[in-house]
């Protein structure tokens, strides 16, 4: 076999290789969700109120402390749970009681949740309540979305307004 014969089938091989890379780059196709649907998302952090109010130590208590720890009230960490709502077209979709982030209970909550739906225009309501009431909700928007093939809705809540974001 001559020098010139085994660098054409090297080249060759390479050619093939090449060819086959650039053919199973865009064959199959590949989706993460089916053709003519779209993603809802509902992802926010909100830190709810602490569980509990200040409370006025008496100077008996106050006596009681180490002097360098002495304060004139007592304020629990503890963060109250979230409990969020998410209805489209009339049907609740998402329920749930979010609890505080946090080795002692006082960090924020979190929420991430994702939907696949078909495109299409639906009624979304989400509410959510970060106070002691239990019945009825703190903050709510109901709006009317149009969702478009592979189109990503992401609902987020903004702490320092107090309001949902469709966006």
């Amino acid at each position: 076999m001559t020098k010139a014969t085994r660098q054409c089938g090297q080249f060759l091989v390479i050619a093939v290789l090449f060819a086959m890379a650039a053919v199973f780059s865009n064959w199959p196709v590949y989706r993460q969700i089916p053709q003519g649907s779209g993603i809802v998302v509902l992802s926010f952090v909100h830190g709810a109120d602490r569980r509990a109010d200040c409370r006025r130590l008496t100077p008996e208590e106050i006596a009681k402390l180490a002097p360098n720890m002495r304060r004139t009230e007592e304020c629990p960490r503890r963060r109250r749970s979230l409990y969020v709502e998410l209805d489209l077209g009339g049907d609740t979709i998402y329920r749930a009681n979010l609890p505080p982030t946090g080795i002692a209970g006082d960090g924020p909550s979190r929420a991430h949740q994702r939907f696949v739906l078909p495109a299409g225009s639906f009624d979304v309501a989400v509410r959510l309540r970060d106070t002691s009431r239990s019945e009825g909700f703190d903050y709510m928007r109901t709006e009317r979305i149009s969702l478009a093939p592979d189109q990503m809705l992401v609902i987020d809540f903004n702490s320092a307004t107090g309001e949902f974001i469709f966006r």
